[in-house]
Parts: structure tokens; C-alpha cells; sequence
């Protein structure tokens, strides 16, 4: 009991240095079968309260999936259930050559966010499409926030 009531005590940024750490009980897996219906829950509820969101992301994660266009899709999973999710899909990228990709939802449980969850998962995806021989990744989202991952603001490139 006495460690439970310390790990609860603990600043949220000792816990996202601890799962920085994989001190916690935490993987990061490819998506299965089994865990649409959960990455679908999550995927709901971490975009729920966010302003800029319609509501539309777990449906653009089935859709992506269902026409073969889910190249990544990894899950965060802590003691038995998904607390992250991201997905990265291939894109055509106008006069880019080679294999370009889209990053993107990026969905943390409510309660899990701002402990580098969503962190860890942008890295993984990353480094599993370099291992790949991706040419690059674009996404839309926050530049201060996905700077911290290499990406720039590239203003001659948008979303069609």
C-alpha cells in the first residue's frame, strides 16, 4: 500500500520520466485485431475536448484501414489496455519522389496525456518508417509541438 501511495504522490513529470524510462509496466506494439474497438475509444476520447477537432478521427483511422492505407499503426499499452495510439498512412507528396508518409491521429488517453506517451509513439513510428526507407513525413498539427521530432513548417506544402 505504502508504494501505491507514493506512486500516486508523484509529479506528473516523475511519471512521464519513468515511462521515458520504461520504469512503468509499458509497450508498444502493432495494432491487432482485438484492440480496433478500444483505439477507436481512445481515439474518441482524447479528441473529444480538443477545439480544432470535429470528431471525425477514429472514423479517418477506419477508413485508412479498411482501404489498405494503414501502413503503421501502433498502440501504447500499460498493464493490459491501450492508453496511445498513432497512425501513419502513405501520401503522395507533389514533386517529393520516393516513399512519403502521413503521421497522423495521434491519440493519448485523457488521463495519460502530457507524460510522454504520445512522445514515445511519434518516436517509434519514426524510427520503424527510417528503418523502412521512408523519404519523409508530413503531418498537420502544431509546429512548436512537432518540432521537437525534426519536423519543420513547410509553408509550400498543403492539404488536399
Amino acid at each position: 500500500m505504502r508504494h501505491l501511495q507514493q506512486f500516486c504522490n508523484q509529479s506528473r513529470e516523475s511519471l512521464a520520466i519513468q515511462i521515458l524510462r520504461g520504469q512503468l509496466n509499458m509497450q508498444i506494439r502493432n495494432e491487432e485485431p482485438a484492440d480496433l474497438d478500444a483505439i477507436a475509444r481512445l481515439t474518441c476520447a482524447a479528441f473529444e475536448a480538443v477545439p480544432y477537432s470535429d470528431g471525425s478521427e477514429p472514423a479517418i483511422i477506419d477508413r485508412l484501414r479498411k482501404n489498405g492505407d494503414l501502413f503503421l499503426s501502433r498502440v501504447m499499452e500499460k498493464e493490459g489496455e491501450i492508453v496511445g495510439h498513432i497512425a501513419f498512412s502513405p501520401v503522395r507528396v507533389e514533386g517529393g519522389a520516393g516513399q512519403w508518409f502521413g503521421l497522423g491521429p495521434v491519440s493519448v488517453a485523457p488521463a495519460q496525456q502530457r507524460l510522454g506517451i504520445g512522445s514515445q509513439l511519434v518516436r517509434d513510428g519514426l524510427g520503424i518508417l527510417k528503418l523502412q526507407g521512408a523519404t519523409g513525413c508530413v503531418l498537420v498539427g502544431d509546429p512548436e509541438y512537432y518540432r521537437r521530432f525534426g519536423f519543420t513548417n513547410n509553408g509550400d506544402l498543403s492539404y488536399e
